[in-house]
């Protein structure tokens, strides 16, 4: 708040009231003005004196920012074909019928028919615009979804109310899947309100306790999603609980590798760090307090984390207290394979398909 200005009290008789102007402005964290104006205050004749008082701390946060862009990307593209992968309750169907009238996905609703019909009839949902494949079970659709995949009947699939296992064990199948010479991985892409970027974390969800080698697959693949979604240079933060390269603490060991790896050319496309603790990748506040200046420290796109329960309950804490918006993709099978929480937002999935159809373009050669 600037300085008062300066205000001669008019005569006795000509005003009944003195007024101060205040050239006012509020700043955000990072210094940048957010209101600003003029305000004209009646100024009081004597001294008023009050107990302190402790005012609530207000802020303006915008949700969805990054996944909304998203959805701006896509607009006007063709809609992949999708196989629904057992969409047998209303929530998963109403994911695949809110991305078809997004023009996201035109999906085909693979799965036992009765109870794809039932579950439609339950939300009110007309089925008529779509193709149903009927099969007798999840396992049987699961396959039945891999089938199509691997013909080019579809370009990508959509997890419905299976198992995640279930639908992962037809997609790696060593004779009838999806494997490509890649590890498949999963990206959660998070939408954080008080993160000025968009955020991935990988692998949270498929690989339970990854060695090296699996995380130079995971890693890449999701530097290959960045790349898909218009990132140039990602920036890659190899997480662990310190910042310094400890025997006793296995991930420093493989994120010193993994850093090391990219400086030969075995990881490309993108700047990593590692090890750096989580306050370290995201804060550069926290990075500079601890001297450590990089190009990636305090402002990463892409986490590694050490293993699926370190980054479930990172991605699931940010879900929960940070109001994040958490979209889920599968990476490193022939087609991108769309996962997301049966909890998450519309936004959400509709942000997955929008991933997809992004990342299946990219693999045609044709750029964001």
């Amino acid at each position: 708040m600037g300085l008062p200005s300066t205000a001669s009290p008019q005569p006795r008789g000509l005003r009944t009231t003195l007024t101060v102007l205040l050239d006012c402005k509020a700043v955000n964290q990072l210094g940048e003005i957010v209101i600003s104006g003029i305000a004209d205050v009646i100024a009081p004749t004597e001294k008023i004196s009050r107990q302190r008082t402790i005012l609530p701390e207000v802020e303006f946060v915008e949700k969805g920012r990054w996944h909304r862009h998203l959805m701006k990307l896509v607009q006007g593209l063709e809609p992949i074909r999708t196989a629904v992968v057992h969409p047998v309750d209303t929530t998963s169907l109403l994911g695949a019928i809110e991305a078809a009238q997004q023009k996201l996905i035109v999906p085909i609703l693979v799965g036992p028919e009765a109870k794809i019909r039932a579950a439609a009839q339950q939300a009110a949902l007309d089925l008529s615009p779509f193709e149903i494949v009927p099969t007798e079970h999840s396992d049987a659709a699961a396959a039945q979804a891999v089938a199509m995949a691997r013909a080019g009947k579809v370009g990508a699939l959509m997890k419905g109310a299976l198992h995640t296992d279930e639908l992962m064990g037809a997609v790696v199948d060593r004779d009838h899947g999806l494997r490509t010479a890649r590890r498949v991985s999963h990206v959660f892409a998070i939408d954080a309100p008080r993160y000025p970027r968009p955020l991935f974390i990988t692998d949270a969800a498929i690989n339970i306790n990854p060695n090296l080698d699996d995380k130079r697959d995971i890693v890449q693949n999701a530097i290959d999603l960045a790349h898909a979604l218009g990132l140039a240079t990602p920036k890659v933060a190899v997480l662990s609980a310190v910042e310094t390269v400890s025997s006793k603490i296995p991930s420093t060991l493989d994120a010193a590798a993994l850093c090391k790896m990219a400086d030969r050319g075995q990881i490309t496309g993108a700047l990593l760090d590692g090890p750096l603790a989580f306050d370290n990748a995201v804060s550069i506040d926290a990075a500079t307090t601890k001297g450590i200046i990089t190009p990636v420290a305090g402002q990463a796109d892409i986490l590694l984390v050490p293993d699926l329960e370190a980054g479930n309950m990172l991605a699931k804490q940010l879900e929960y207290l940070a109001e994040a918006e958490v979209a889920g993709i599968v990476l490193g099978a022939r087609v991108p394979i769309i996962l997301t929480s049966r909890a998450g937002t519309t936004a959400a999935r509709l942000a997955s398909c929008a991933i997809a159809l992004l990342l299946a373009r990219y693999r045609a050669g044709i750029r964001p």
